[in-house]
């Protein structure tokens, strides 16, 4: 249910741990294991002691947001800020690397326009700005403006559509 807003999360680079299907015992285990921030529309969920009495820290999502209102909520409460983007498959570390390295798995037509690529240090996948960045950067940029307190304008360019679950660069809820 939350897979979108875990890759888009990854995306402002935030460390964001997505296991789909865990269930609540083994998602609170793990939160309390790596001192995460529990994300979930399950107000049942917050009610159990490790919330109630601030050991773990839990942001309920409301039920129905789209997925750009999920993001903006995030962002907006957990204060945070765009920072270097993180693997949106896995959540591992991007590491850049020289267009040779990559010449085997980038498809031609790209290898020839994109000028800078990462590798995931996790699960290998590799990274490139295409034609996806710049709603990216929208995104990113909209996001940015609204930490740093500065009023966001409408959504006005073909770049600034609500997101869809589409959206999200290419899996119960995320931890932070």
């Amino acid at each position: 249910m939350c897979g979108g807003l875990a890759r888009w999360l990854r995306v402002l680079g935030v460390d964001a741990s997505y296991s789909p299907g865990i269930d609540d015992a083994a998602l609170v285990a793990h939160a309390v294991s790596e001192s995460r921030v529990v994300i979930s529309s399950d107000g049942k969920l917050f009610e159990r002691r490790v919330f109630t009495t601030r050991e773990l820290r839990g942001l309920l999502l409301p039920v129905g947001l789209a997925l750009d209102d999920q993001l903006r909520h995030v962002a907006r409460e957990l204060a945070l800020t765009p920072a270097f983007p993180r693997c949106t498959l896995c959540n591992g570390e991007l590491a850049a690397v020289g267009r040779g390295e990559v010449a085997d798995v980038v498809p031609a037509r790209s290898l020839m326009w994109a000028k800078d690529f990462h590798r995931c240090t996790s699960c290998g996948h590799v990274f490139w700005e295409g034609t996806h960045w710049r709603r990216i950067r929208a995104v990113r940029d909209r996001l940015g403006r609204q930490a740093s307190g500065i009023r966001p304008s409408p959504p006005a360019a073909a770049d600034e559509k609500p997101l869809t679950g589409r959206d999200a660069p290419s899996d119960n809820g995320p931890t932070t």
